[in-house]
């Protein structure tokens, strides 16, 4: 059964009311964020992770065993009985629009304007136009039309 969110007594939090600190403690180092960013482009096994990523065996069994108990990640026995396959569960999926914002943040501050990336492109092979976050009124937000209202 698929874990969709963990409670308080499962984990210490970095900052126990704080989304991002919460969503940080369960996904937050550079390596479990590649693996979700690969699952997302088609990875499934251990060899596809490591290939992809480059990285060391240990760190990607620890994290491969940690997204699955965090939720992230669901891990079934392949139909041939040899490997382990992972695939997004509807938490994983839902990083979506998170690693379409890092990628963007990325691609705007991350590369010299005439240096080579890669690019997401939709069904059309069109890349996607830049995430905006939207106020309740449909207009664009940003951090001077927005505040953090403490203990909701």
């Amino acid at each position: 059964m698929t874990q969709t969110a963990i409670s308080a007594e499962d984990v210490t939090w970095t900052d126990p009311t704080c989304p991002v600190a919460r969503t940080l403690d369960m996904i937050g180092d550079r390596w479990s964020l590649l693996i979700v960013r690969d699952a997302m482009d088609g990875a499934r096994s251990f060899t596809d992770f490591q290939q992809r990523t480059g990285i060391a065996r240990n760190i990607l069994t620890d994290r491969l065993r940690r997204l699955v108990e965090r939720g992230i990640l669901d891990r079934q026995t392949a139909p041939s009985g040899k490997r382990q396959l992972y695939a997004l569960t509807p938490a994983g999926r839902d990083l979506f629009a998170v690693i379409v914002a890092l990628r963007q943040w990325g691609e705007r501050h991350a590369f010299a304007p005439d240096e080579t990336h890669s690019v997401l492109v939709d069904e059309l092979g069109l890349p996607l136009p830049e995430l905006q976050p939207r106020g309740s009124s449909g207009n664009p937000a940003d951090i001077d039309t927005t505040s953090v209202r403490k203990g909701r």
